[in-house]
């Protein structure tokens, strides 16, 4: 990512490369420690070359890092901070998700009594 680009472009990018489920799952995977492809493979349930695809976008954007063992390729999370910002997405989908229920039993309680 270049220096040159305006911060809220570039977050606008981070967000759109966290826009794919396969790779969200793939991050909350990683939160638990690095991790061989073939794990992540059968938790996902994509074809490999789905996975692989994704991966390479994952890499390229600096958020997951690739190392070898032998012939086993492990990816892990480059920073903490993106389990953070998982844990920040989990926390503001439940607020939502609670406002939404409150209001949804609200309008039934109102529908019941008018």
């Amino acid at each position: 990512m270049s220096n040159d680009i305006p911060l809220y472009q570039a977050k606008a990018e981070l967000f759109r490369t966290l826009g794919h489920p396969a790779r969200i799952r793939v991050l909350e995977l990683l939160q638990d420690g690095p991790r061989p492809v073939h794990e992540l493979l059968s938790e996902i349930g994509v074809e490999a070359s789905s996975l692989s695809q994704q991966l390479a976008v994952l890499r390229r954007a600096g958020l997951v890092r690739s190392s070898r063992e032998g012939s086993t390729v492990l990816y892990s999370l480059a920073t903490a901070d993106v389990a953070g910002l998982l844990l920040a997405g989990r926390r503001i989908l439940a607020a939502l998700w609670t406002d939404q229920q409150e209001m949804l039993v609200g309008l039934r309680d109102s529908s019941a009594s008018g």
